[in-house]
C-alpha cells in the first residue's frame, strides 16, 4: 500500500507543498504487533508511480516490494522542481562550481536536517518503525546517491546502510573524500554503490565515472565495507536503477529477520 499525503517543506526558496508517499508493507495491517525498518530516499515522485515521474518513468519499487512481500517501509519526499538548478543545490551536501550547473551552494546538510528532525521522528510516531539505527536506511539515485552517501557518513548514528546508484560523487569529490578520511562509521554500516557501463561510457556529465572509481577505492582504502558494482548495459535512467531494485534492496535487508 503507497499512501501519498501532503506536506508543507522548509525549502530554502520558501516553504512549499510537496507529496510524501508512504510504501507500507502487504501485511502492515493484518499484522498490527509487527514493526519494520525503513528506508528514506530522495526524489520521492521517481520512486513509485509513472504518472509522477520527471520522464514519464518511475523505480516501480512497490510493485516489487509487494511482489517479493518485503518487510520494509519507504519514506520519500518529492524534490526541488524549480526551474534554475534547485534540486542540485538541495541535494548537494556541499558548495561547488561546475561548469554544467554553474556557482552551487550546498544546501544538503539542511535536506538531512530536516529528514532527522522533522520527518524521522513523525514517521516513528506515526507508523510501526523499528526506529533504531540498525534499522534506518538510506537510498538515492544521481543527487539522491550522493545524499546518501553522505548521510550514512555525516549521521552514521541515525543511519547504519545507504544505496547510492549512479551518484554524482565527482561534483564535491574533494569534500566527500575529505568525510571519508574524517568520519568513523560503525563496522556494521553496509554502503551500495554502483554505476552503469553506458554511463562509464559516454561520459556522462563529464566526470561521473572517475569520481565513481576514485571514490570507490578510497572507502575500499579506508577499510570501510562497500558493495561495488559495474552494471552491463546500465544507464542514468529511473529504468536502469529499477533493474537494480533486486540487487540493492537484499543488501540493505541482509541480516533482517522477516519476524520480529
Amino acid at each position: 500500500m503507497i499512501i501519498t499525503k501532503k506536506l508543507l517543506y522548509p525549502a530554502f526558496t520558501g516553504e512549499e507543498e510537496r507529496k510524501l508517499y508512504i510504501y507500507l508493507p502487504k501485511d502492515y495491517k493484518k499484522n498490527t504487533k509487527k514493526r519494520y525498518p525503513v528506508l528514506y530516499m530522495f526524489d520521492g515522485h521517481n520512486v513509485f508511480f509513472d504518472t509522477d515521474a520527471t520522464y514519464g518513468k518511475s523505480w516501480g519499487l512497490g510493485d516489487y516490494l509487494d511482489r517479493t512481500k518485503t518487510p520494509l517501509i519507504v519514506v520519500a519526499i518529492e524534490c526541488h522542481h524549480g526551474p534554475n538548478g534547485e534540486r542540485i543545490s538541495e541535494y548537494s551536501p556541499y558548495d561547488f562550481s561546475e561548469e554544467l550547473f554553474g556557482d552551487v551552494t550546498g544546501r544538503g546538510d539542511e535536506t538531512m536536517r530536516y529528514y532527522i528532525e522533522e520527518l524521522k521522528p513523525w514517521v516513528d510516531r506515526k507508523y510501526r518503525t523499528m526506529p533504531d539505527r540498525e534499522h534506518t536506511f538510506l537510498a538515492g539515485s544521481s543527487m539522491g546517491g550522493l545524499m546518501a552517501l553522505y548521510g550514512v557518513f555525516r549521521y552514521n548514528d541515525i543511519f547504519s546502510k545507504c544505496a547510492a546508484l549512479s551518484p554524482s560523487v565527482f561534483l564535491c569529490y574533494k569534500q566527500m573524500s575529505d568525510m571519508v578520511k574524517n568520519h568513523t562509521v560503525a563496522r556494521d554500516t553496509t554502503i551500495y554503490m554502483d554505476m552503469g557501463t553506458e554511463e562509464i561510457a559516454s561520459g556522462y556529465e563529464g566526470g561521473t565515472a572517475e569520481g565513481f572509481a576514485a571514490f570507490g577505492n578510497l572507502m575500499f582504502q579506508e577499510g570501510y565495507p562497500l558493495t561495488m558494482r559495474i552494471i552491463p548495459g546500465g544507464a542514468h535512467c529511473e529504468a536502469s536503477w529499477e533493474r537494480q531494485i533486486p540487487i540493492f534492496l537484499p543488501v540493505l535487508m541482509h541480516e533482517i529477520p522477516e519476524d520480529n
